[in-house]
């Protein structure tokens, strides 16, 4: 099984959302977020969700209230809609990938989530694998959900591909998940059908051994998140190849 993980997916720490400082006025997933990022010389990482009408924002939760203050889910909204909401009080607003792809324009590489409800919807899978597909920049595409990822493999085989996970799944989110979906995702059960090019895992889960096995012996590399400090950091440097950062310059 081929591995497609060119050496710019460990070559620079990954901005975790971006270079983001919510207190200086840059908050998550925004261009300008962005930019800080490219000025630090950093990789970013970003979450996308789908909008009511089907298109790709640059936005983690599902919900719009955290970082808005309005109380709809982010799939209810058009992309219009949605780019006119402030983000955290900011004059930045949620960006659509393809303008967040633009503002890049291939200046550093760029990790994106697909966000998923685990629920069997490849809608915005296939909208992230077509812009992926057509941007001229280094770009890879992961997400938690394997039914994603698998699909990433006939969308767009050219494109690094990735598996989130975490091994302990204490997030309340997974309580609605099938026993044997957890275990899965924990085990990483699905790899056959993934074929995943690079992991992306939880740091205070690590070392765990299919995480382990597969940096060792299937010679995938890891990054780890969400790197916090300096005792997270220097686990990261033992378990990982690279790191997704927050909160503090490396």
């Amino acid at each position: 099984m081929s591995v497609n993980a060119p050496a710019w997916l460990t070559a620079r720490p990954i901005a975790h959302r971006g270079l983001h400082d919510r207190a200086a006025g840059v908050p998550e997933n925004t261009v300008a977020a962005a930019e800080a990022a490219i000025r630090g010389g950093y990789a970013i990482e970003c979450d996308v969700q789908r909008s009511a009408d089907g298109e790709a924002m640059v936005f983690h939760d599902a919900g719009l209230g955290r970082l808005t203050g309005v109380s709809d889910p982010v799939d209810s909204l058009t992309a219009a809609a949605l780019s006119d909401l402030a983000v955290a009080g900011s004059p930045e607003r949620i960006p659509t990938l393809p303008d967040f792809l633009a503002a890049i324009a291939g200046r550093t590489p760029l990790v994106i989530e697909v966000k998923s409800h685990y629920a069997g919807d490849l809608r915005l899978m296939e909208r992230v694998a077509e812009l992926a597909l057509a941007y001229d920049g280094p770009v890879a595409v992961k997400s938690f959900d394997p039914h994603l990822v698998t699909a990433l493999r006939d969308l767009a085989p050219t494109i690094p591909r990735g598996i989130v996970g975490e091994t302990r799944q204490d997030d309340p989110a997974y309580a609605a998940l099938p026993p044997s979906l957890r275990r899965s995702l924990s085990d990483l059960l699905h790899f056959d059908e993934t074929a995943p090019d690079f992991l992306s895992w939880r740091v205070d889960d690590l070392p765990c051994a299919p995480v382990h096995l597969c940096r060792l012996l299937g010679a995938r590399p890891v990054m780890t998140w969400t790197v916090r400090n300096p005792d997270q950091r220097r686990h990261a440097e033992a378990h990982a190849d690279q790191m997704v950062f927050e909160g503090f310059i490396p």
